[in-house]
């Protein structure tokens, strides 16, 4: 029997490496699906809602550097992987999307389920192509993996269900990736150029993010000889926190003062690997040196000195021996003395003296960083779970951190810790959930369920979407809307058959959490914790100040006086 279209997709996964795809069953994915089957070289893992896919295949290649691939089926099907790719496509990280068509004789005719998926998903992808014809496969399929690979990103084929049952005019799929790690540097002009401006500079600061990865003895080499502080953006983190001398903390709306004044003190700024898009918090007199293996990235957060294109790794090893040894300490021990005082604060939030609930959120995250293994994977929620997860979940050379970080959606917590622990299933994963991500892809807990991923789910849940609520108080709004109501996510996780706990006093947090991340199977961890906790910028802006003090005015007004005594009893009286 002749091969079908489907079949040379499905040799060329296989060919590419691929193990298995993340998706949802439909008409349209039926000769895919099959020829999955007839291979048996392939998993298709089951999920319940196709952004679960998309963010599974993306934490699947960020985590093992490789291409992973989801699929959804015609229409709504893969209108529902959007939402994921693009924070994949942000990430930078190579994912496949299989989007099903219609049947081809019908494109055009407004059928059933027919929308533009090659219009739809051309602003999160490097190639979004239709397959119309069966002599397109498998080339087709090689150009959509190699931009997907080569450009670190996504990459969409399109397939009618029709074409996918096609006979092939091959028989055979080639090998269709190929991955490469070319050295990127600046010119020896450039790189002299650098090193003129740091050698000529007396305070330096580095602020590094994830195109750090990999090169962390690099980094730390240039901030040695530099004598440099380094500010950490959020997505660096993972990559750098750990066996680091020269950390000051992190800068932004989720950073430390230290971070912010080590930025602010310097007279030379020097951007490694990092997009950090937030203008007020770079400094205004400092020359700025930026490095980038995207060279359209230099220059669009702040004015620069001087921008290069180039790998961290590469670059840093090129230009340290251009720099003069000869440089004061009193910068670096300065703003690390300043860190470690911002730390010890930190920390004295964490520990809970009243023994009463609701739980201080981080209290919980330190106990989470304490307890869990030293190569855990750890996925966050935007909102409150990642500002926490950015203050107290402690890195090593081997933990993880994901979150949506760039994109900034809600709901990824769960769906990427699917993709972690479907892929390292020797890992422990942890997903530090908010209640209201959760509860926003919550039927997902069904696949963890049936296909037993024993992800740790710890659930903040504190009835609320707080860290809106946060923003509607620093901006001057009452809060409206963000009320959740009060939901028991550990009856929920009992009633579909995952283990369920239940914490409402800080002393029994620690047993609890203990006893969760020892279970075998999938386990939630439903934590009540502190609704009014602040978590206020390093910088406080004249307007957010006046803000606040108009949301404390309307709040008496409006008879909400109680709401004040409960933010001073959570943030003053500890």
């Amino acid at each position: 029997m002749k091969k079908t279209v489907a079949d040379l997709l499905v040799e060329a996964l296989v060919n590419a490496g691929i193990k298995r795809i993340y998706g949802i069953v439909g008409d349209s994915l039926n000769a895919v699906l099959d020829s999955i089957r007839e291979s048996g070289k392939i998993e298709w893992i089951s999920v319940r809602h196709e952004e679960v896919a998309a963010f599974a295949a993306g934490s699947e290649a960020a985590l093992t550097n490789s291409i992973a691939v989801c699929a959804g089926s015609s229409g709504p099907g893969n209108l529902h992987l959007i939402n994921g790719l693009y924070d994949c496509h942000r990430n930078r990280v190579p994912v496949l999307a299989i989007a099903a068509h219609i049947p081809s004789n019908e494109i055009g005719a407004e059928y059933f389920q027919q929308t533009r998926p090659e219009l739809l998903f051309r602003d999160c992808s490097h190639y979004c192509e239709v397959v119309t014809r069966s002599e397109q496969m498998p080339r087709m399929m090689t150009m959509a993996m190699q931009q997907a690979i080569g450009k670190k990103g996504v990459s969409v084929l399109i397939l009618p269900g029709d074409v996918a049952a096609l006979e092939a005019e091959h028989e055979v799929a080639e090998n269709v990736v190929h991955y490469t790690e070319p050295a990127i540097l600046p010119s020896q002009q450039e790189l002299e150029q650098l090193a003129q401006y740091l050698n000529d500079s007396k305070k330096v600061t580095v602020l590094a993010g994830a195109g750090c990865e990999g090169a962390h003895t690099e980094v730390m080499a240039l901030c040695e000889e530099l004598q440099a502080p380094m500010v950490i953006a959020l997505r660096g983190k993972e990559h750098l926190e750990y066996d680091n001398p020269y950390s000051v903390g992190l800068t932004g709306l989720i950073g430390y003062a230290s971070g912010y004044h080590a930025m602010m003190d310097c007279d030379v700024l020097l951007m490694l690997g990092t997009d950090f898009p937030y203008a007020q918090f770079f400094p205004e007199k400092a020359k700025i040196l930026q490095i980038d293996v995207r060279p359209e990235h230099l220059g669009r957060r702040a004015p620069l000195t001087l921008g290069v294109c180039g790998k961290v790794l590469d670059t840093a090893a090129a230009l340290l021996p251009l720099l003069s040894s000869k440089r004061s300490s009193s910068h670096l021990k300065k703003h690390v003395k300043d860190y470690e005082k911002v730390r010890k604060d930190l920390d004295k939030l964490a520990v809970d003296k009243k023994g009463k609930g609701p739980i201080h959120p981080q209290h919980l995250t330190k106990t989470i960083s304490d307890l869990a293994r030293e190569d855990a994977i750890f996925t966050c929620d935007v909102g409150t779970p990642t500002l926490w997860a950015a203050r107290y979940l402690q890195m090593s050379k081997e933990r993880r951190l994901l979150g949506s970080f760039t994109h900034g959606t809600m709901a990824s917590a769960l769906p990427q810790a699917i993709g972690a622990q479907v892929s390292h299933s020797d890992r422990q994963v942890i997903s530090l959930s908010g209640d209201g991500g959760l509860s926003m892809l919550m039927g997902d807990l069904l696949t963890l369920k049936q296909h037993q991923l024993p992800v740790k789910i710890v659930v903040y849940n504190n009835d609320a979407l707080s860290f809106v609520e946060l923003e509607m108080k620093v901006a001057g709004f009452l809060e409206t809307g963000t009320e959740l109501g009060k939901t028991s996510f550990a009856g929920i996780a009992e009633s579909i058959g995952i283990k369920g706990y239940t914490v409402t006093a800080p002393g029994d947090l620690e047993a609890t959490l203990t006893e969760a991340l020892a279970h075998e199977g999938p386990a939630l961890i439903d934590v009540a914790v502190n609704r009014q906790e602040l978590a206020m910028p390093p910088k406080i802006e004249f307007g957010q100040a006046h803000g606040f003090s108009l949301w404390m005015m309307k709040s008496v007004l409006n008879g909400k006086g109680d709401e004040l005594i409960k933010l001073a009893k959570t943030n003053l009286l500890r």
